[in-house]
């Protein structure tokens, strides 16, 4: 019988340490053929949006199979997120979940899993540019993967960004957080992530050092633009979860490539490096890049996780 997952069963039953496995199965899967992700679609009305994306995964966990449907709605009230997770195998509907923040932790959990296969070793320093609702899981989840010994914040607004090192540095002991009100002074860091909303780039490629290694995670609109274009040249390695949405939502992209500045054929799917199929850095020198537009698999791999939990420990209400 399927069962029913509230936003506060989410955040009593998922963790960052079950997300991260789980994200990465989702890319080594697809390398491999046995997921397959269908990019997102939306259907835009007078005042809102839905926002829907699927796949399927085989052979996962205790799973013979695993599909599943994320969709969302945009409206002047805000966003509803939703998984519907199903038996590959039986095709019956396992859990319906309400997924905002399981969808935070799973893009937390992408740019954790693409630090981890393209970020310095020695990497011990983060620059963050947003400190918003998104900013926490993606900071959670790299931290896990490489042991950071200073975070540098920085938002338009000082209140926000001393609010979130304040709550963080209460969740991460060890880590020194301290809030920038200069953009170029967290790009210092080895570690960059863009977690915003931004039209126009926040994070430009002349700031880099050599060796860093960045994840814009904040845009998936072709309006949207985190890094500029001499981020993405400047990048020996320019990696993403899905090259079929990303020419349809990553703006900061599309955009390079309208300039001739970029071409397709020079980007890769983070799948292949997580499977070993394609290599990550070959040099401490690299400047390394991930594109996280967030893809169904990863929703999908998430939730089966989670559905595990719920069974386990009599979480969730039949439906």
């Amino acid at each position: 019988m399927a069962i029913y997952l509230t936003e506060r069963d989410v955040a009593e039953l998922l963790t960052m340490d079950d997300v991260l496995p789980a994200v990465e199965e989702a890319f080594r899967l697809q390398a491999r053929g046995d997921a397959v992700n269908e990019s997102r679609r939306r259907v835009r009305t007078a005042g809102s949006v839905l926002q829907v994306m699927s796949g399927g995964v085989a052979n996962f966990a205790e799973f013979k199979g695993l599909l599943g449907l994320k969709s969302y709605t945009v409206t002047r009230f805000g966003a509803r997120f939703y998984v519907s997770l199903f038996s590959a195998e039986t095709g019956e509907l396992l859990a319906f979940i309400e997924a905002d923040k399981l969808g935070q932790m799973r893009t937390g959990a992408a740019s954790g899993i693409a630090t981890k296969f393209l970020a310095r070793k020695d990497a011990r320093t983060v620059g963050i540019y947003g400190t918003g609702w998104q900013a926490r899981a993606q900071l959670e989840a790299v931290l896990k993967v490489r042991s950071i010994e200073t975070v540098l914040a920085y938002s338009r607004k000082p209140e926000n960004r001393e609010k979130f090192c304040a709550e963080m540095s209460g969740l991460a002991g060890g880590t020194s957080f301290f809030p920038v009100a200069n953009p170029e002074e967290a790009a210092a860091a080895d570690i960059l992530i863009t977690i915003t909303s931004s039209r126009e780039p926040v994070l430009l490629g002349e700031w880099l050092k050599p060796g860093a290694h960045i994840n814009a995670a904040g845009g998936n609109s072709i309006l949207r633009r985190e890094i500029d274009d001499q981020a993405i040249i400047r990048s020996s390695i320019v990696t993403v979860d899905s090259i079929d949405q990303a020419k349809i939502e990553a703006g900061e992209f599309v955009s390079a490539v309208e300039k001739g500045l970029l071409i397709w054929e020079r980007v890769r799917e983070l799948k292949y490096v997580v499977s070993g199929d394609m290599h990550g850095r070959t040099s401490n020198q690299d400047i390394t890049l991930f594109k996280s537009l967030g893809i169904a698999i990863e929703d999908i791999t998430t939730a089966g996780v989670l559905y595990r939990k719920a069974v386990e420990q009599k979480k969730g209400r039949e439906l």
